[in-house]
């Protein structure tokens, strides 16, 4: 348990040092519980990821993202080279995640109604 959570740790730091941007205190803070959550309580299927049952982790993913990208590469759903272009335009791993429910991000902090003028 403990060597997932330093990965996680390690992840996150190494993802902000490299964008030169962000926070990594709130990711190296919340690896243990989100370890814990991921590793014995959380109800998901990995080989179906739009499963209806399944349990969803929300957090506002802004500060605390690269704890979020760094558990879900631990799980398959990034490559380590996508962590390394966090915060980056149009990366698959920006500071504020968007909803891709494939790749286990269920929310965002993004607020679309402020970005897409509606008609």
């Amino acid at each position: 348990m403990n060597r997932a959570a330093d990965n996680i740790r390690i992840l996150a730091a190494s993802m902000v040092e490299k964008a030169n941007s962000g926070h990594p205190g709130g990711a190296m803070g919340g690896a243990d519980f989100i370890n814990v959550l991921f590793s014995e309580f959380l109800v998901y299927d990995p080989e179906n990821p739009r499963w209806e049952g399944r349990d969803r982790f929300f957090l506002d993913p802004g500060h605390m993202s690269p704890m979020l990208y760094s558990t879900l590469a631990l799980t398959g759903k990034y490559a380590l080279d996508e962590l390394k272009e966090f915060r980056q335009w149009g990366s698959p791993t920006p500071g504020h995640p968007e909803v891709d429910i494939m790749r286990g991000v269920e929310n965002t902090s993004v607020r679309w109604d402020k970005a897409i003028p509606l008609p």
